[in-house]
């Protein structure tokens, strides 16, 4: 089964429709059409025009055009006709939640971890990461990379997805977990032997606007997204948890532990299975990871031998023992911020979660002007949500 990263839609590999390639150069093709499907997917009023898409009997890598009779390899989904790329077909999918209240932070985090993956932390696991589709590269650099790393302008809440259905975020993340390089001599001659094991997984992560979570209505939308998730990653500020600082005068239905609930209960819905779900509830087994945003501002309240002040070792693994003492630390936070129920509430309905403490400018940026601090963006402990999770699922080993 495929997972569609668009409109979500578990697909059985004989049910994926291609798109012929269109007409390019001297060589005939099918001339672009509406696709009712894709615009009203996209919620575009003006349509869209594209090559058609078609159905085959027993589809494979490729198809020939039922009317031009041109070879194409585009694959899409016979629900939305979003495209579904080859990659992306033939390795397991894991779709990533990241969810949390309005002004926790979320696009600037996905903006910076991103970053991050396709660099930094990238050489140290020895990753790549690739878009999958020319929309999700081309929206990551117009709306995320841009504004934020050219521009050093502040991003805007996410907006609701009644106003802009933008879709998910699309990638492929791939990583050599085992390496064999050797000089072998034989019959006098000497042989080099290498052989890697990569693995790669499809990341989709979808970026939910916390109004959507709030309202009910909207809330459907994502009904189909979240009963397909493998991970959830929410983000809460800390400056609106009761002791963490000065009161905020934020949106009642924007308190921590409503968010929490709220994903939850649309998870549950999601994955309730039998009719007994309705009177033993189950906990989920979706691992959860819940990170305390924009962190930097409350660092100098933290004790000097405090987990948060230090960064994580990168060793190219997990490192439990730093992953333990940042869970503690963060619990430790909560209780003393009154917040403690987050932690129980998070027990009561997952069998696992985990605990963190991020920056994703790792300063405070100028409000007035809306740009970046002087010191640029200066990430910290971003990627540790995902990399958590990459663990869960078999993609990173542990260490100590």
């Amino acid at each position: 089964m495929v997972t569609c990263p668009h409109c979500f839609a578990r697909l059985r590999p004989g049910r994926i429709e291609f798109r012929c390639v269109g007409a390019s150069g001297r060589r005939g093709g099918c001339d672009p059409e509406p696709d009712e499907v894709l615009a009203r997917h996209l919620g575009s009023s003006s349509g869209v025009s594209l090559p058609p898409a078609f159905a085959v009997p027993r589809p494979g890598s490729r198809a020939e055009c039922p009317r031009c009779h041109r070879p194409t390899g585009r694959r899409v989904c016979p629900r939305c006709h979003g495209p579904l790329p080859a990659e992306y077909c033939r390795r397991p999918g894991r779709i990533v939640a990241l969810v949390g209240a309005k002004g926790s932070g979320k696009s600037t985090y996905l903006t910076v971890l991103l970053h991050e993956l396709a660099n930094q932390v990238g050489e140290e696991l020895n990753t790549t990461l690739m878009g999958c589709d020319e929309r999700t590269i081309e929206r990551y650099r117009r709306d995320f990379a841009r504004p934020l790393y050219e521009e050093n302008r502040l991003l805007g809440a996410t907006r609701s997805a009644e106003t802009d259905p933008g879709g998910p975020l699309v990638y492929l993340l791939s990583r050599t977990v085992w390496s064999f390089d050797r000089a072998v001599r034989l019959f006098g001659r000497e042989f080099r032997i290498r052989w890697d094991r990569t693995r790669s997984l499809a990341l989709v992560l979808f970026d939910a606007a916390g109004e959507d979570l709030r309202s009910r209505d909207r809330s459907e939308l994502y009904l189909s997204y979240l009963g397909a998730v493998d991970g959830v990653v929410v983000l809460l500020d800390p400056l609106g948890l009761p002791g963490a600082g000065p009161p905020v005068n934020g949106d009642p239905g924007d308190d921590p532990l409503d968010v929490l609930a709220r994903v939850t209960e649309l998870l549950r819905e999601r994955h309730r299975s039998g009719w007994l779900s309705g009177w033993f509830p189950r906990r989920l087994r979706i691992p959860v990871a819940v990170a305390l945003s924009k962190i930097d501002a409350l660092r100098p309240e933290f004790g000097r031998q405090s987990a948060l002040h230090r960064a994580r070792p990168r060793t190219g693994r997990l490192d439990l023992d730093d992953r333990e003492a940042v869970h503690e630390q963060v619990r430790a936070l909560l209780d003393r911020w009154q917040a403690g129920a987050i932690d129980r509430y998070l027990g009561q309905h997952y069998t696992g979660h985990a605990l963190f403490g991020l920056s994703a400018l790792g300063g405070e940026p100028d409000l007035g002007t809306g740009r970046v601090g002087p010191g640029g963006v200066r990430p910290y402990r971003v990627e540790d949500p995902l990399l958590w999770l990459l663990y869960r699922f078999g993609m990173l080993r542990a260490g100590r």
